[in-house]
């Protein structure tokens, strides 16, 4: 049982994957040791097969006889795109790019751990900063969409005496996008490594469809879905 637990805390840490060390001569920050967590590189990874499979699929595109290739990328771009907007409505269709982002970078971050990969969202740091980005820009979208003025009136709507609840939200909202994440992707993955130390390899494969796979995709979808959710709110 205590080889089990060594086991698995073994695998829910976050261990850095290298660290640089800043040039002495640096004012302030020289001699400062930067240690890269593991989450950051698989983030990386992720990074660069979105970046080469882009590439890859927009290279060479054509008005006609369209090939192949190009007919995946608009597939997959109008599928992407449909999904998002349908979310946000017409009128967020500006933030419509940085949601399909963050909806491919967490499917994918979400089943990486397919190809033996620990999955970044499991680093509370990661989930941490996404929340905070989408939050930022739920109220950058209100900020826009009714000015500074509007935006403050906001929080006194539809009475005075709900604005500190208001005011709250902006803290809860991101807090909420945060945990919802890390805590369903952490215990997915806690579950599949208990299953492949406990019972025998075979065994794992339809749980691995769910957890790795199913699980991991629907998780990707709420964040986005619950993103947009505030978006949408934000410029009625």
């Amino acid at each position: 049982m205590e080889e089990l637990a060594s086991e698995l805390l073994k695998e829910l840490n976050c261990d850095t994957a290298f660290s640089i060390k800043l040039p002495a001569g640096l004012p302030l920050i020289g001699g400062v040791q930067l240690d890269i967590a593991e989450s950051v590189v698989i983030t990386w990874v992720v990074m660069a097969v979105i970046l080469i499979l882009s590439i890859i699929l927009t290279s060479n595109l054509k008005v006609h006889n369209v090939s192949r290739r190009q007919l995946v990328a608009e597939t997959i771009v109008t599928k992407l795109e449909g999904i998002v907007t349908g979310m946000i409505g017409e009128e967020g269709k500006r933030y419509v790019p940085y949601l399909v982002s963050v909806l491919l970078y967490l499917g994918i971050s979400n089943i990486i751990g397919l190809f033996g990969m620990k999955p970044p969202t499991k680093d509370l740091n990661v989930t941490a900063a996404l929340a905070l980005m989408s939050i930022i820009l739920v109220e950058a979208a209100g900020i826009r969409k009714k000015g500074v003025g509007g935006w403050i009136k906001s929080f006194t709507e539809p009475i005075a005496i709900v604005t500190p609840i208001n005011i709250l939200e902006v803290f809860i909202k991101p807090l909420s996008l945060c945990m919802r994440l890390f805590g369903n992707v952490l215990g997915a993955f806690v579950i599949m490594e208990l299953l492949k130390l406990l019972v025998p390899v075979a065994l794992p494969v339809p749980f691995s469809f769910y957890f790795d796979i199913f699980d991991g995709l629907i998780q990707a979808y709420v964040f986005v879905f619950l993103t947009s959710m505030y978006i949408k709110e934000a410029i009625e």
